[in-house]
């Protein structure tokens, strides 16, 4: 049965060198698609690289106003501001720069290993069309739109959700005063600390 087994296996290579072999063709098609898809790849690596100080921001600027004196906080949040910007200037270049060096030993390789090299002229001819190009230029107005129609109709459902839950994460952590991100009533005296 092993013996079997074995000799179907040995048999059974050839199909799958042939499936994952690469040719000239291929690897000049997929050197053109991920030229084509180069904005994308840079795109991605920036959102990577923006994250950490996204996150850095927003919990400085709740620990701003808790924690730094009301006279100082001003140029505390410029110096804040200065050393994100240091961290964007040094690492959004190298995170993107090495998102396109390690493209084509990802991205292609899985394009070569997947694709056919008639799938691959396919793709590399759509990618590069008048109608896709004008497709992606949309993206942006067509993602504005449907965010502001969605805003609209979920607003009234979603803000008392969101309320709820900053009370209810206030009340966890033992703060009585309103979360910032909620209005105060009318009227209401400052919170006092």
């Amino acid at each position: 049965m092993y013996k079997k087994l074995f000799i179907a296996a040995v048999l059974a290579l050839p199909m799958f060198a042939v499936q994952a072999q690469s040719t000239p063709a291929k690897k000049a098609l997929v050197a053109r698609i991920l030229k084509i898809q180069q904005p994308s790849i840079e795109a991605m690596s920036r959102a990577m690289a923006e994250r950490p100080a996204l996150a850095v921001l927003n919990s400085a600027d709740s620990m701003l106003v808790a924690r730094v004196a009301a006279d100082k906080r001003e140029a505390v949040a410029k110096d804040i501001q200065a050393d994100v910007k240091k961290y964007l200037d040094d690492a959004v270049p190298f995170v993107r720069d090495r998102a396109i060096k390690l493209a084509p030993t990802t991205i292609g390789t899985l394009l070569e290993e997947k694709f056919s090299e008639d799938e691959l002229k396919q793709l590399a001819t759509f990618l590069e069309s008048p109608a896709y190009n004008k497709f992606q230029q949309l993206g942006g107005d067509m993602q504005k739109a449907l965010l502001e129609k969605l805003l609209a109709d979920t607003r009234g459902t979603v803000e008392p959700k969101v309320a709820t839950l900053e009370r209810t994460v206030a009340g966890r952590l033992g703060i009585t005063a309103q979360p910032a991100a909620s209005a105060p009533p009318a009227g209401a005296p400052p919170a006092g600390k």
